[in-house]
């Protein structure tokens, strides 16, 4: 498995930044996926724009087809754990979902100590904060060292352009994002989610460090998971064997996700303030090869990357879907 170097960099001048299918509803654009929305339904097409320290940085060739097609792998794998929103996958880079309505906060399991962002758990640990989220955490632990057991640190969802913010539950609550039963349920949700895709990445030979949830609640009230689950963007992924010898050595373990990029650009100085610095192709390249990596080793298939040009094949697939 893996992709040829070639094809990589070739795809780097054909990436997909931004989509006009305008047939297709009213356009909502996110951080990663421009939304098409009708009254029935919503077309989450996945572009291959990157977003780090909440800011788009660039484009990650054949990102989106990774992303679309590692969370409709994971959704149809953990359709008996907890209800989600997808209806198919018309095309690589796009799903038709389930019209609901999402709840305002990100549920974030975190397994490890570790992150780069000003507001991760590591950051804040090796500042001197002992309580994270509501929960406190002991001395001595090391970096990407395993934490007593997964803990949920749920964050708000900004708006794009905006900043999420780390909270607790009784945060949440206070300010009444969600209500009690509701964060409860999501929250159990998220907590089995996490435990089964651990469970499986172990079986692949990934540690699946961390992750994040979106949730939505449908027409009839019931809470589904949205968005995307388990994939590269959404979580952390090491390498087994490197994350072992890593702690013994205090490096840091080969990431199979987006973690390379925001590792690079702390190494250029940038952490989401002002315009980031342009992604190299060598960089967006690797990044891709991570990425592949990541699916084909979850999924144990090979990634077909499809190279017809994206604007005319989105058309094509998704005209069915167009509204009068």
């Amino acid at each position: 498995m893996g992709i040829d170097e070639g094809l990589l960099l070739a795809q780097c001048d054909r990436s997909l930044l931004r989509t006009d299918l305008a047939r297709l509803g009213r356009r909502e654009e996110g951080k990663v996926r421009d939304a098409y929305v009708s009254d029935s339904r919503r077309i989450l097409v996945v572009t291959d724009r990157v977003s780090c320290f909440d800011v788009v940085v660039g484009t990650i060739p054949f990102k989106g087809q990774v992303l679309n097609q590692a969370a409709a792998f994971w959704f149809e794998k953990t359709a008996a754990v907890a209800k989600n929103h997808l209806e198919c996958v018309p095309d690589p880079n796009a799903s038709v979902v389930r019209n609901c309505k999402t709840l305002p906060v990100e549920f974030v399991m975190r397994a490890h100590l570790t992150g780069v962002t000003s507001t991760s758990i590591w950051t804040a640990y090796a500042r001197g904060d002992r309580v994270y989220c509501g929960h406190r955490l002991p001395d001595g632990l090391r970096r990407h060292e395993a934490l007593p057991g997964p803990l949920l640190t749920p964050t708000t969802k900004a708006p794009k352009g905006g900043h999420d913010e780390v909270v607790s539950r009784a945060e949440i609550l206070s300010r009444g994002l969600v209500t009690e039963a509701v964060f409860d349920r999501a929250a159990a949700i998220a907590q089995r989610l996490f435990a089964e895709g651990r469970r499986f990445a172990e079986s692949r030979g990934l540690v699946l460090a961390d992750t994040k949830y979106e949730m939505g609640l449908d027409p009839a009230g019931e809470i589904i998971v949205i968005d995307e689950i388990h994939t590269p963007d959404s979580s952390r992924y090491w390498v087994r064997e490197s994350y072992e010898r890593a702690l013994h050595e205090g490096t840091d373990p080969i990431a199979l996700d987006k973690e390379y990029v925001r590792r690079w650009l702390v190494e250029q100085g940038y952490r989401g303030e002002g315009p980031p610095p342009p992604l190299p192709d060598p960089v967006r390249c690797e990044a891709a090869r991570r990425y592949i990596e990541a699916y084909e080793r979850v999924t144990g298939e090979a990634f077909v990357p499809d190279t017809e040009p994206v604007e005319e094949r989105l058309a094509r697939n998704l005209r069915p879907f167009e509204v009068e």
